[in-house]
């Protein structure tokens, strides 16, 4: 069991553009080629472009493929992918730069390089990373725990002062038991947030649909697993 950290905080959230994230990456099957996007523009396989749920069409994000360290940028112009656990769509030929072409999905690291393209998506920005100001002061407890039954895993960080803030905010809105779950990949640590204490995977479900829209990468995670 990896470690898992349950942290006590206080204080409150203000949201900003997540700039990494740590997930599956899926591609276009051939039967979209020439389809219109959610931006407006045409799927070419041919073309290094991705579908994500939530950036500004036109921002560009390095994706490094975690098997391999074979990595390429991709401009994002459509939304997707919508299946569990996935954080990015993209293109045949960016797939095949990340030769993961054969297996359908591989673990990646996503990182924004660019976000201001010029070209501007027009529908509000779902955002899950805070603001932090200079000098600000933490009161925390720490404890390892070793959880049960069913989590529900909302979001992956690298940087440990957002983890903090959006924990907080979860435990005083929600009433829940939240724990952070640390994670090395390529000897860089992440964290992924996790609301546990779930007796029945249903009961999970039940939050999860509450929680989409905020963390659109939310998945349940079985701990008996």
């Amino acid at each position: 069991m990896k470690k898992l950290l349950s942290i006590l905080l206080c204080f409150s959230l203000a949201t900003a553009m997540a700039q990494v994230q740590v997930g599956k990456a899926s591609f276009y099957a051939d039967k979209f080629e020439g389809s219109p996007t959610a931006s407006g523009e045409k799927y070419r396989a041919s073309r290094l472009t991705a579908a994500h749920k939530t950036l500004p069409f036109g921002t560009k994000v390095r994706v490094t493929n975690l098997a391999n360290n074979e990595s390429v940028v991709v401009t994002i112009n459509d939304r997707g992918p919508f299946v569990e656990g996935r954080i990015i769509d993209v293109s045949k030929s960016a797939a095949e730069r990340l030769s993961f072409f054969n297996q359908g999905t591989t673990e990646v690291k996503m990182e924004i390089v660019d976000a201001t393209d010029g070209k501007q998506d027009t529908q509000p920005v779902a955002v899950d990373h805070v603001v932090v100001e200079d000098k600000e002061t933490y009161q925390f407890d720490i404890k390892r725990v070793n959880p049960t039954g069913y989590g529900l895993q909302l979001g992956t960080y690298q940087e440990l002062v957002n983890v903090m803030k959006i924990v907080d905010n979860l435990r005083s809105s929600y009433k829940k038991k939240v724990a952070v779950q640390v994670k090395i990949v390529n000897g860089v640590k992440y964290y992924s947030i996790m609301i546990v204490g779930f007796s029945k995977r249903d009961k999970a479900d039940g939050l999860m649909v509450d929680l989409k829209k905020k963390f659109p990468d939310s998945f349940v995670v079985d701990f008996s697993k």
